[in-house]
C-alpha cells in the first residue's frame, strides 16, 4: 500500500496549484495579446498618412489593400484611422453583433452643413435619432400610408409613360427620365397635392444638378476632415459648395412648408403635415424641432430618390447591354401584365425575373458601396483586433458582392442566381454576402419603402414599378453608333453612371390610348 506523507501532500497539492496559477496567467495573457492585436495595413506617411487615397476611388483601393492585408485593415487619413472590412463574418461582427457599439457616425464637414446633425443618416444613436427614425417609419412608411399613397407612383409613372410615347424614335436620357418620376413620386408621397404646381418648378435640369453635387459633396474626400487645421481655409470649397446647394434645397422645403401652412389642411394626412404637427407638441419625446423636419425631409426625398433613380438607370444599362435579359424581362410583362395593360402594384409580386434583375443590380451597383461611416463608442475587438474608439468603420460592401468565394462568376450580370429561393437574396441584412441595404439598427430606414409586403415576399415597388413600366410600355435600343453601353461609375457616397445613358424608344403596348394623358387620373 502507497503511504503519502501529509507533508509531500502539502507540498504536492501547493505545486499543483502553482502549475495551475503559472498556465491561467500564461494563457490570460496570451488571450489578452491575441485580443488586443493591431490592425494590419500600410504605414503612410508621417502626419498626412494615407490621404492621396482620397484621390482614388476608394472601392478599388480598398479591395487592393484587402488583397494584401486581410478582410479588416487600417488606413491612417490624416489625423484619422479608418478601418476597412471586407468579410461578411467580420460585417456581421460590426452591423449586428456589436451594432450598439458602432452605431454613431462620423459627419464630414459636407455632412454637418447639410444638415446640422439633425437627420436621420448623420446623427449619433441616441433619443434625439431613436425618435427621428420612429416618426419617419411609423408615419411615411407605414403600411397604410404606403398603400393610401400608391395612386401618388401609378400617377408619375403614366405621366412618365405619356412623355417617352412622345418622343418615340429619338434619344432619350433616361436617367433624367427616371430622376423626375421617382422624385415627383416621393415629393407628392411627402407633401400630396396642397402644393401642386410646386413639383413641376422644382424637378427641372437645374434642380437635378443641385441635388447631384449635394449627393456628391456628401461623399468627396475633403481634406478639412482629416486635417481640421486647414478647416478654415476651404481648399477644396466643399464648404462653399455644399452651402450653396444646401441652400437651394432648403428654400425648396421653406416654400413645401409655407405652401402647406396657407393651405386647408384639416383634411390633410400627408407625411409633411405629420412632420410639422410634431413641432406644434410639447412633449420632447414626441416633438420635433423645424431642423429635425427639414433634415428628416433631405433624408426622404434627396437620399432615396437618388439611391432610387441611380439604381434604374444602371439596371436598364445592364439590360440594354445584354438584350437577352430584355427579351425575358418583356416575355414575362407580356404574361403577367399583357400588351393591353400597364404595370400596376399588384401585378410586382408575380414578376420573379423582373425581381431578379434589380437584385442583381445592386449586388454589382450598390448604392452606398462603402455604407455611410459608422464610429465605434468605445475601443472593442472585431476578428481579434483592437478597433480604437471613433474610428472610421468602412464596410466594402462593394468588394463583398463581387468576392469570387461568395459568388460565382461575381463581375458577371446573372440575374438567374437570385431565382429558385436563393439564400442570398434575402434583403434585409440577414444574409451577410448581400447588404444592398445594410443591417443592424443603422440600416436604411427606407427599406420598408423600398420593399413593401406582397405575399410570402416583398418586391422593390419604386424601382420595379419604373423599371418595369419602361420596358413594358416600350422596346429599346442604342444609338446607331452605339455598339456598347458603358457601365463606367462616379464615385461618391452614392454611386451613379458617370455618362448619361441614351436609348431610343418604340411603342409595344397594343392600345394607343394606354399612352395618352386622358388615362392619367388627377
Amino acid at each position: 500500500m502507497l503511504y503519502i506523507s501529509a507533508e509531500f501532500a502539502v507540498k504536492f497539492l501547493a505545486a499543483l496549484i502553482s502549475l495551475f496559477l503559472t498556465f491561467y496567467v500564461f494563457s490570460t495573457k496570451r488571450r489578452s495579446k491575441e485580443k488586443s492585436l493591431s490592425l494590419p495595413g500600410p504605414s503612410g506617411l508621417p502626419v498626412v498618412g494615407y490621404l492621396p487615397f482620397l484621390g482614388s476611388d476608394l472601392r478599388f483601393t480598398f479591395k487592393d489593400l484587402a488583397d494584401i492585408y486581410g478582410p479588416i485593415f487600417k488606413v491612417r487619413l490624416g489625423y484619422k484611422e479608418a478601418v476597412v472590412i471586407t468579410s461578411p463574418s467580420l460585417a456581421k461582427e460590426v452591423l449586428r453583433d456589436k451594432d450598439v457599439v458602432f452605431s454613431n457616425r462620423d459627419p464630414t464637414v459636407a455632412a454637418k452643413i447639410a444638415v446640422g446633425g439633425s437627420d436621420i443618416a448623420f446623427s449619433d444613436n441616441g433619443p434625439e435619432w431613436r425618435k427621428m427614425k420612429k416618426i419617419f417609419v411609423s408615419e411615411m412608411l407605414s403600411n397604410a400610408n404606403l398603400d393610401a399613397t400608391s395612386h401618388h407612383r401609378k400617377h408619375n409613372v403614366k405621366i412618365m409613360i405619356n412623355k417617352t410615347y412622345k418622343k418615340a424614335g429619338e434619344l432619350v436620357d433616361i436617367g433624367e427620365l427616371v430622376f423626375i418620376t421617382i422624385i415627383g413620386s416621393v415629393m407628392s408621397m411627402v407633401w400630396g397635392n396642397s402644393m401642386k404646381g410646386l413639383g413641376g418648378n422644382a424637378i427641372d435640369a437645374e434642380f437635378r444638378s443641385v441635388v447631384a453635387d449635394f449627393m456628391f459633396l456628401l461623399g468627396e474626400p475633403n481634406i478639412s476632415d482629416f486635417l481640421p487645421c486647414f478647416a478654415r481655409f476651404d481648399l477644396q470649397g466643399v464648404r462653399r459648395r455644399m452651402t450653396l446647394a444646401a441652400e437651394r434645397i432648403e428654400k425648396l422645403f421653406d416654400l413645401a412648408i409655407q405652401h402647406h401652412s396657407a393651405a386647408d389642411t384639416n383634411n390633410q394626412k400627408d407625411f409633411l403635415g405629420c412632420l410639422l404637427q410634431h413641432t406644434k407638441l410639447e412633449d420632447p419625446a414626441t416633438s420635433l424641432t423645424l431642423p429635425q423636419v427639414k433634415g428628416i425631409l433631405t433624408d426622404a426625398i434627396i437620399g432615396g430618390m437618388d439611391t432610387t433613380s441611380s439604381t434604374v438607370e444602371l439596371a436598364m444599362a445592364q439590360i440594354l447591354k445584354h438584350p437577352e435579359i430584355m427579351r425575358k424581362i418583356q416575355e414575362e410583362l407580356t404574361e403577367i401584365v399583357g400588351l393591353n395593360n400597364t404595370i400596376d402594384e399588384s401585378h410586382l409580386s408575380k414578376l420573379k425575373y423582373l425581381n431578379a434583375v434589380l437584385k442583381e443590380t445592386l449586388r454589382l451597383h450598390p448604392a452606398v458601396p462603402l455604407f455611410v461611416p459608422h464610429r465605434p463608442k468605445t475601443s472593442t475587438t472585431v476578428g481579434g483586433y483592437t478597433v480604437p474608439k471613433d474610428s472610421q468603420i468602412f464596410i466594402n460592401v462593394w468588394a463583398i458582392h463581387r468576392d469570387p468565394q461568395l459568388w460565382e462568376n461575381p463581375t458577371e450580370f446573372r440575374p438567374k442566381r437570385f431565382l429558385n429561393g436563393s439564400e442570398k437574396s434575402d434583403f434585409m441584412g440577414k444574409q451577410f454576402e448581400y447588404l444592398p441595404f445594410g443591417s443592424g439598427r443603422r440600416m436604411c430606414p427606407g427599406k420598408q419603402f423600398e420593399y413593401l409586403p406582397f405575399g410570402s415576399g416583398r418586391r422593390m415597388v419604386p424601382r420595379m414599378l419604373v423599371l418595369g413600366s419602361l420596358l413594358h410600355c416600350f422596346e429599346w435600343k442604342l444609338p446607331n453608333d452605339t455598339v456598347d453601353v458603358d457601365l463606367t461609375e462616379k464615385f461618391g457616397i452614392v454611386v451613379r453612371k458617370s455618362t448619361p445613358l441614351l436609348a431610343v424608344p418604340s411603342p409595344r403596348l397594343s392600345k394607343v390610348d394606354l399612352y395618352s394623358m386622358d388615362s392619367i387620373s388627377e
